[in-house]
């Protein structure tokens, strides 16, 4: 099949890598349009790894004020080279990554920042709620794995479904800018302020 600009175009909109990256992966597929798209998300995840060792000392702090003021955001997302750090596709990260955290309100940024105290406390609650509703003795504990999974995808960030495409992850966004930017990123912290919250 013969590999057309316009096809190239898409798959580069779909997946905001470049226009030679795009064309390479839909000759290797013959031109079909969803296997580009899922190669190149495997190639992504794959060149991403390879990259999470690498030193992440420069960066950019973002901000986002929602609507009215009410609630603000500061996140540090840090990448490898001040270049990389003022690209668009970096800055449009950060801009996308702050915006997430106002909308979705996670508490924490990854599964080691939960205290121990609280996983149990979530485990106990769950299990009850299993007993409580009936369940057999022996399929409570994959019904509270799965309670705990569902407790991290709901406030821990990384793991959060991604607000503008809830399809992927907050962790897979990163994962997909470090294939396109071709840097290791990383998201260090984020803040949260509502105004009137006690702190």
């Amino acid at each position: 099949m013969a590999i057309t600009a316009s096809l190239v175009k898409e798959l580069r909109e779909k997946t905001g890598v470049g226009m030679m990256r795009c064309k390479k992966a839909l000759q290797d597929v013959d031109g079909d349009l969803g296997a580009a798209e899922k190669l190149m998300r495997t190639q992504g995840v794959a060149v991403a790894a390879k990259k999470s060792s690498r030193a992440t000392g420069e960066g950019q702090i973002g901000t986002y004020i929602h609507t009215g003021g009410k609630i603000g955001v500061l996140v540090e997302v840090n990448c490898e080279t001040d270049f990389a750090a003022r690209s668009d596709a970096f800055q449009e990260l950060v801009k996308s990554l702050a915006m997430h955290v106002a909308a979705s309100a996670p508490r924490f940024l990854n599964r080691e920042d939960v205290s121990e105290e609280l996983l149990a406390e979530e485990r106990e609650i769950a299990r009850e709620q299993a007993k409580k509703s009936g369940k057999p003795e022996k399929i409570l504990d994959r019904i509270v794995e799965g309670k705990m999974e569902k407790f991290y995808s709901e406030n821990v960030l990384l793991e959060q479904p991604f607000v503008k495409d809830p399809e992927k992850t907050v962790g897979q966004l990163i994962t997909e800018a470090i294939s396109r930017i071709g840097e290791n990123i990383r998201l260090r912290r984020f803040a949260r302020f509502v105004l009137g919250d006690e702190v």
